[in-house]
C-alpha cells in the first residue's frame, strides 16, 4: 500500500479509542464538579448531571463503533471484551462516587487497540491489502443456487435483474438462468466487462457511479461490492460497500429484492439504519464452509419499501444480529420461495455505462431509426421517377441544371445527355445625353446563367443551349 495511505479500519479504531478515553476522563471530572455543587449550587448541579448523562451516551456510542472493526482485523477476543465493556458502561450509574474503575477499563481497552499497521496480524493485513483496489471476489455459484431457490420469479412477466459490479457476469447469469429475464451489469474493469458481454443482456463499461441508468425498474439487485476502505492523504474516508448500497437502491423498484453480500463486520449501525429505512422483511444469512472462512460473508436480503425513518432500536437490533455469528443461519437453510419478486413489468429505457464501447453503441443504434431514414432516402434517390405531366421548358432547364437527367437515355437511338449551367456575360451599348447636353455612349455588362446540354448521339456530339 502507498506510504501516503492507511487502512480506514485502523484510523477508525485510533479515532474512536482516543475519543472514548477522553470522554471517560471528562465524565470523571464532571462527577467531581457535581459533588462540589450539590449543596452550594443546585441549578448548576442539575446542568452538570444532564451533561454527564449525555457524555455517558456519547461513550456508549463511541464504544459500539469498535467491535466490528476489531473483527475485521482479526482481533476477535478484543472485540468480545469491548462488548462486555459496553454492557458494563450501560449498567453504570452516573451518581457512582468513584469513576476510577470506569476510566481504567476504557484506558485498558484503548491501550490494546492497534496504533499502526505493524501491530495487526501480518497475515490478516496481507489478506485485506489485496482488496484495497480493484479487488475481485466473485460470488460462489453454490451459494447462489441457495439464493435462487429462495426467490419466486413471477409467471408471464419478464423481470429485470441488476448487478452494479458484475465482474465477468457469472453470478448474475447464474441467478437468471432458466428464467424469463433480462440481465444488466456494470463493471469497472474492461477485461471482465468484455467477458460479461457474452453472458448478460446489457453491460455498462466503467464506474457505476458515473453511469446513466433508469430508476425504479429492476425487480432484483445482486450487490457484492468491494468492501475495504482506506483513508487517503487528503483525509477523505471512503467505504465503497456503503456507497454502492446507497447509490444503487434507487434503481430497484418498489417491492424489488435486494441481495447484499458483504463481510459480517461491515454490517455497521449506519448501514443497518439505511437498510431499515428503505427495506422491509430483512433477513441475514451467512455463507458456509471455506467461503465463510475466507471472506466472512453474509447475504442480507429484503424487499424495498417507501423510505421511512427508523428508530435506534431497530438499527441496533440488526447490527447486533451479526455479533454472534453462531446464531446466524446459513444460506443452505434459506426456505424455498422465501421472497417473491414483483409481478409488474418494467422497461429499462436508459442504460449507459460511463465509458464508450462498441456493444453499447450497437444497442443504442438498434433502438434508433436514424439510419433507417438515411438508407430510405438513398433508396428513393436511386429509384426511377417519371413526371405526372410533360415538363415545361423552364422545368427541363431546372432539372438539367440540377443533374437529375445526367446519364444514359435508352431507346432506338440511345444517347448520353449531361446538363450544366455556365455563366454568360453580354454587353449592351446605349446613347444618352450627359448633363452638358452632349450625346455619349454607355456600355452595360449583363451577366446571366446559361443552360447547356451536351449530348452524345450515334451521329456525333452536339451541344444545345
Amino acid at each position: 500500500m502507498p506510504h501516503n495511505e492507511s487502512y480506514y479500519v485502523l484510523e477508525l479504531l485510533k479515532d474512536t479509542g482516543g475519543k472514548a478515553a477522553e470522554t471517560a476522563s471528562e465524565m470523571a471530572a464532571l462527577r467531581k464538579k457535581l459533588e462540589a455543587c450539590m449543596e452550594k449550587d443546585r441549578k448548576r448541579a442539575k446542568n452538570i448531571h444532564t451533561t454527564l448523562k449525555k457524555q455517558k451516551e456519547t461513550l456508549l456510542k463511541t464504544l459500539s463503533e469498535m467491535p466490528l472493526p476489531l473483527m475485521e482485523i482479526g482481533m476477535d477476543s478484543l472485540s468480545k471484551y469491548t462488548w462486555k465493556l459496553i454492557a458494563s458502561v450501560r449498567a453504570f450509574q452516573i451518581m457512582t462516587p468513584d469513576y476510577s474503575k470506569l476510566v481504567q477499563a476504557v484506558k485498558s481497552l484503548v491501550e490494546k487497540l492497534p496504533q499502526n499497521n505493524n501491530t495487526v496480524n501480518a497475515a490478516v493485513i496481507g489478506r485485506l491489502m489485496n482488496r484495497v483496489k480493484m479487488g475481485y471476489y466473485p460470488t460462489d455459484i453454490g451459494h447462489l443456487a441457495h439464493i435462487k431457490r429462495g426467490i419466486v420469479f413471477p409467471e408471464n412477466v419478464s423481470v429485470n435483474l441488476f448487478d452494479p459490479c458484475c465482474g465477468k457476469g457469472l453470478a448474475l447469469s447464474t441467478l437468471g438462468e432458466g428464467v424469463d429475464c433480462a440481465t444488466y451489469g456494470v463493471e469497472l474493469d474492461g477485461g471482465r466487462a468484455e467477458d460479461a458481454l457474452c453472458r448478460l443482456t446489457r453491460v455498462g463499461f466503467g464506474s457505476f457511479f458515473y453511469s446513466r441508468i433508469s430508476k425504479n425498474v429492476f425487480h432484483a439487485m445482486l450487490l457484492n461490492p468491494p468492501y475495504l476502505s482506506v483513508l487517503s492523504e487528503y483525509g477523505g474516508r471512503y467505504r465503497s460497500e456503503k456507497r454502492f448500497l446507497v447509490e444503487s437502491v434507487p434503481h430497484l423498484m418498489a417491492g424489488g429484492l435486494l441481495i447484499y453480500i458483504i463481510p459480517y463486520y461491515r454490517l455497521t449501525e449506519d448501514v443497518c439504519r439505511f437498510l431499515c429505512e428503505n427495506f422491509q422483511d430483512i433477513t441475514v444469512w451467512k455463507f458456509y464452509g471455506e467461503e465463510f472462512a475466507r471472506f466472512s460473508q453474509i447475504a442480507v436480503m429484503g424487499s424495498r419499501k417507501e423510505r421511512e425513518k427508523c428508530g435506534d432500536a431497530e438499527a441496533e437490533a440488526l447490527s447486533m444480529a451479526v455479533c454472534d455469528m453462531d446464531s446466524v443461519p446459513e444460506l443452505s437453510e434459506l426456505p424455498d420461495g422465501r421472497y417473491a419478486l414483483p409481478e409488474q413489468p418494467k422497461t429499462v429505457s436508459l442504460f449507459k455505462g460511463a465509458e464508450f464501447n462498441k456493444a453499447e453503441l450497437a444497442a443504442q443504434l438498434a433502438c434508433s431509426n436514424s439510419f433507417t431514414q438515411i438508407f430510405e432516402k438513398n433508396r428513393l434517390d436511386m429509384m426511377e421517377r417519371r413526371p405526372l405531366l410533360p415538363l415545361s421548358i423552364g422545368q427541363i432547364g431546372l432539372i438539367g441544371g440540377s443533374g437529375l437527367i445526367n446519364g444514359l437515355i435508352a431507346g432506338d437511338a440511345p444517347h448520353i445527355i449531361k446538363g450544366r449551367v455556365v455563366k454568360e456575360t453580354r454587353t449592351r451599348q446605349e446613347t444618352v445625353l450627359n448633363p452638358g447636353g452632349e450625346c455619349v455612349k454607355e456600355i452595360h455588362e449583363i451577366r446571366s446563367n446559361k443552360m447547356v446540354f451536351n449530348i452524345l448521339t450515334p451521329d456525333g456530339y452536339r451541344s444545345l443551349s
